[in-house]
């Protein structure tokens, strides 16, 4: 690893850093020139320093592990949205104090695996980790813990009721009891669900054009309250006497055994 003041900075020769840039920190950097030179830079360590502002970053589209922890940044909004291919992102140690606009400015980021928030007033908020894994879920490792399929089952049971409902009622061909009105609560909001409003000449077997769905999530979820039981048996043949048999009696009855499934 090489180290530059930020000094030495305006003097570096793109060519041999187009990878990797990494800065000093031991004076406590507040400010940073622009880093649009180093168009092709991959891996940016600015850590353990005193960084308030990110727009320095707006040209570096190529990054792919960038290390912001133990800074002083307060919000992040319009300065990393444009790092679609970001891999690893350190945050942790900063005053990041809006969950939700975090968040949304890092949704873009759609091969991002690992994420650091903690340690920012951000991470206090009720429900925050499954509010990071439901609106990122690309992120596989959060805060340096890895997140579970059980996290992501009730992220999305917190965020997306009705979905989840659908969800589990195909996985499990279980019927959907609850009405479409539920309402859906979480630490951060409450708000009734959208209810199903079925267009008109939707109904099944009268013959008219039907409508389609303006979501459509919601023909599923009728589907899945509306579906009926199916049964399918199995007989071995080859076991049953027929009728010359019987009357002839040179074959013995044997137990007749039946399969017999059943799902939605």
């Amino acid at each position: 690893k090489i180290q530059h003041s930020i000094k030495q900075l305006s003097t570096i020769n793109v060519e041999k850093f187009v990878t990797l840039c990494v800065f000093s920190s031991t004076r406590g950097i507040r400010s940073i020139p622009s880093l649009s030179r180093f168009r092709r830079l991959r891996y940016l360590w600015i850590n353990n320093n005193k960084i308030q502002d990110l727009t320095f970053l707006k040209k570096n589209y190529c990054l792919t592990e960038l290390y912001l922890n133990n800074n002083e940044l307060t919000d992040v909004s319009g300065a990393l949205n444009h790092l679609h291919v970001l891999q690893i992102l350190f945050l942790h140690n900063n005053q990041l104090g809006k969950l939700g606009r975090t968040v949304k400015e890092l949704k873009g980021m759609i091969s991002l695996q690992t994420i650091n928030l903690f340690h920012n007033p951000l991470a206090q908020e009720q429900d925050y980790r499954l509010y990071v894994i439901y609106f990122l879920p690309s992120v596989q490792l959060l805060d340096r813990k890895a997140v579970t399929q059980r996290e992501r089952e009730s992220a999305l049971h917190l965020y997306n009721h009705k979905r989840s409902a659908v969800v589990h009622s195909i996985a499990f061909g279980r019927r959907v009891n609850k009405p479409l009105g539920t309402v859906v609560r979480s630490g951060r909001h409450t708000q009734p669900a959208k209810r199903l409003v079925m267009p008109s000449g939707s109904g099944f077997g009268n013959g008219k054009n039907k409508e389609p769905f303006e979501n459509p999530e919601d023909a599923i979820l009728l589907r899945a309250m509306t579906r009926s039981l199916m049964e399918f048996s199995c007989l071995d043949w080859n076991k049953v006497a027929t009728c010359r048999e019987r009357r002839l009696e040179n074959k013995a009855e044997e137990p007749h055994e039946k399969l017999t499934v059943k799902f939605r």
